[in-house]
């Protein structure tokens, strides 16, 4: 049966506590959630580096041989809010020579609000936070930026078997 694609403006974003890599005083220091609802997120995705390896002799191609895999920064975008949540973990991460790590997913959710696809990431670093560019001629939301840097994705895969089970057959 074919699905239809999920829509990219509804997502949420979750990022865990933060004391499962802090000493419990750096730990506090931390929200448990982001708070606020982001508008934008960006940079889901990972790139292998390949190196080409010409081969003496053989003359019709370049053997392509994998190096290293790294992965993207995930850039999170909201409109400032007073609770200074995404600087608060920012902030965290300059105290410790190891960073404020935290766990967290991406989630988009299908139209009807059940979750369709998720990722989730590990080991996230607060690398980098943009506050709003402000201009009095323009009538817009101040938007905040926080960049992570993880060590790691994992699309998590819902049990597709178990979701068919619970749907209630369709006639036509």
């Amino acid at each position: 049966m074919m699905q239809d694609p999920l829509p990219k403006y509804r997502f949420l974003v979750t990022l865990d506590p933060g004391d499962a890599y802090l000493p419990p005083a750096q730990a506090l220091l931390l929200p448990l959630v982001a708070s606020g609802a982001f508008q934008e997120v960006t940079g889901l995705g990972a790139q292998l580096e390949v190196t080409s390896y010409p081969e003496g002799g053989r003359n019709d191609s370049v053997h392509q041989l994998p190096l290293r895999h790294s992965w993207n920064r995930i850039t999170l975008k909201r409109g400032v809010v007073r609770d200074a949540g995404l600087w608060a973990w920012y902030r965290a991460g300059l105290a410790d020579s190891l960073g404020a790590r935290r766990d967290g997913a991406v989630i988009v959710l299908a139209p009807d609000g059940t979750p369709g696809a998720a990722w989730a990431f590990h080991g996230g670093l607060a690398a980098k936070w943009s506050g709003p560019d402000l201009h009095a001629e323009q009538n817009a939301i101040a938007i905040e930026s926080l960049e992570i840097a993880h060590e790691g994705l994992t699309r998590v895969v819902q049990d597709t078997a178990a979701d068919a089970a619970s749907r209630p057959s369709q006639g036509r």
